[in-house]
């Protein structure tokens, strides 16, 4: 069984993988006791959450590390060699192997790093303690920031300082109420909430692809709310949005979404944010945060007033669903039972009508009116456009045949 000094690798498949193992030997030939299990499979073992991502830490420096791999037919892609960092592939999987560091220079965005065979000189430049736990490749649990005890309890405290773990790269502002709504289960650390509150203003120095990828891994959580609450207490969230922002239809939505045990969606969770979806407030943001033009698409459509919400009739649902979309509807009908509009019923009712939806086909052709003796040209594409709509309006109905005659009667009008 795991106690606080070792895990059981017979409850821990990661701790048992060939894959890993195969890792940490190829390292542990070139550097005994020189590698160790870090960061979060450690930290959510000890909590009991499952484990994706396997990180390992290591005394030997990137060109050793690359030599030991290759040494034991472990191909090495050197993903951050200037900062100490080689992803080891092996079945196609990736491992993170990074060599112990202390940070020479900070700006508050980036680090200069110089590598170490210090274990407590790594551990002292990481954010948090729960992340500064290693692992042995059997399970040997070393712990020199007391992150063990945090990690049980649910709390999310800096290691050392937190103004100072701050200052060195103020993303971890963002972090820490990530971490919070990931992992936390204690009130905000006060001491460390404070700090954020009080070095809020360096989050503008951030890069905004940096800031919307934190953004959207703490709305990601199952319950964000909390964490979201405390930052808007604390003026942090308008350091991250580009204005004010009204919590209520975030909240009612967050709420929808526990009653339900629906999986967290953190593009809905930012349209809520922006008011329920407003257009301007969705401009601001993804000019803001450089957002990609698939997601800024998805905000785009959720903002819409298009009058869908819970309840409406069929037929208009239909024609909104062709014209839109799945999840354009979804997503509308979702923020408009957050805005209060509907009941809770007619929403469920509604997101389960839309998910059997199937997209009719059109079904006329240009070729179809071309036959018929229309002529090619801007017209043609103008009355392919006004025959869907009008089939789309009549749900659908109309046949080809019918589609023809209503050409016909339009170019003898």
């Amino acid at each position: 069984m795991d106690t606080p000094e070792r895990l059981d690798p017979a409850r821990h498949d990661w701790l048992a993988d060939p894959a890993g193992l195969a890792v940490m030997d190829a390292l542990l030939s070139a550097a005994p006791d020189g590698a160790r299990y870090v960061g979060g499979c450690v930290r959510n073992a000890l909590m009991g959450r499952s484990v994706s991502d396997i990180d390992i830490a290591t005394i030997l420096e990137p060109q050793k590390t690359m030599a030991a791999l290759e040494a034991a037919g472990i191909r090495a892609v050197a993903t951050g060699f200037d900062h100490g960092t080689i992803t080891a592939v092996v079945d196609r999987r990736g491992f993170e192997i990074t060599t112990l560091r202390r940070d020479v220079v900070t700006d508050g965005r980036r680090a200069e790093v110089s590598f170490s065979t210090d274990w407590h000189e790594d551990a002292a430049r990481r954010d948090f303690r729960l992340n500064a736990i290693y692992a042995a490749r059997d399970g040997v649990l070393f712990d020199p920031a007391g992150g063990i005890a945090d990690a049980l309890d649910g709390r999310v405290r800096f290691i050392g300082d937190p103004h100072a773990r701050i200052r060195e790269d103020y993303l971890r502002i963002l972090r820490f109420y990530r971490f919070h709504a990931w992992y936390g289960r204690l009130p905000l650390d006060p001491a460390g909430h404070a700090a954020c509150i009080e070095l809020r203003a360096g989050l503008q120095q951030l890069s905004a692809e940096r800031v919307w990828m934190e953004l959207k891994k703490l709305l990601g959580a199952p319950d964000p709310a909390p964490a979201l609450e405390a930052m808007q207490e604390g003026n942090v969230l308008n350091e991250v949005l580009p204005e004010r922002i009204d919590l209520k239809v975030f909240l009612s939505l967050n709420s929808l979404n526990a009653q339900e045990s629906w999986p967290a969606d953190p593009l809905l969770r930012v349209a809520a944010l922006l008011a329920g979806g407003d257009a301007m407030r969705v401009d601001a943001l993804c000019d803001t945060m450089k957002v990609s033009n698939a997601e800024k698409a998805r905000l785009h459509a959720a903002s819409l007033r298009s009058g869908v919400h819970p309840g409406m009739d069929r037929k208009a649902m239909r024609a909104a669903l062709y014209a839109q979309g799945r999840q354009a509807v979804e997503d509308q009908l979702m923020l408009a039972a957050a805005r209060g509009e509907g009941r809770k019923d007619e929403l469920l009712r509604d997101l389960d009508a839309v998910s059997r939806w199937q997209r009719p086909v059109f079904p006329l052709k240009a070729a179809d009116l071309l036959a018929a003796g229309h002529a090619r040209g801007p017209e043609l594409g103008r009355m392919m456009r006004f025959l869907e709509a009008s089939w789309a309006e009549a749900d659908f109905m109309p046949t080809r045949e019918d589609l023809l005659a209503m050409a016909r009667a339009q170019g003898s009008a």
